[in-house]
């Protein structure tokens, strides 16, 4: 099946959190996705399109896969992000998210003009780190206490590619 990416867009609010609240079961403890109205407001008013992006996945029928985001751009002499994403139940384990990440990854490289995207994931996110080996990430390090996520400090492994 053929995935489409795009920039996430107001329009995308309702069915965006609606397909959230369906995958709190999935993203936990791995990520809050916005679920209600407020949240996606915050959500889309960190993409600028400068230093932060953020998509989402299309499947061939027109509905919502995932999102990607595309974060802390840092240009200069590091050309380098970082990434974050999650599918939406009903759309894991069906090859549109590692369409969409390599989809996001050829864009940060080509378009935006990175060298370096970086992925930071919890060690027991089994799925999250089987999409990044599928789509060429190698394991970088280990980071203790990386990221606070649903009020708890979190290990993090570190997986990045570099354009070829």
């Amino acid at each position: 099946m053929h995935v489409a990416i795009r920039p996430v867009r107001e329009e995308d609010g309702a069915v965006f959190t609606a397909a959230a609240r369906a995958s709190r079961k999935l993203h936990r403890p791995w990520v809050s996705a916005p679920c209600d109205a407020e949240a996606f407001a915050r959500y889309l008013a960190r993409f600028d399109g400068q230093a932060h992006h953020g998509f989402v996945i299309v499947d061939a029928d027109g509905h919502l896969a995932g999102a990607i985001n595309l974060t802390n751009i840092v240009m200069g002499a590091f050309r380098s992000g970082y990434l974050g994403y999650f599918a939406f139940a009903g759309c894991e384990g069906r090859g549109l998210m590692t369409q969409g990440l390599n989809g996001v990854v050829r864009h940060a490289f080509k378009d935006l003009g990175l060298h370096r995207v970086e992925a930071n994931i919890q060690p027991g996110n089994t799925a999250s780190i089987a999409l990044a080996r599928r789509c060429g990430f190698q394991l970088e390090g280990y980071s203790p206490n990386y990221l606070k996520i649903a009020g708890r400090w979190r290990d993090h492994e570190r997986w990045a590619r570099v354009k070829p």
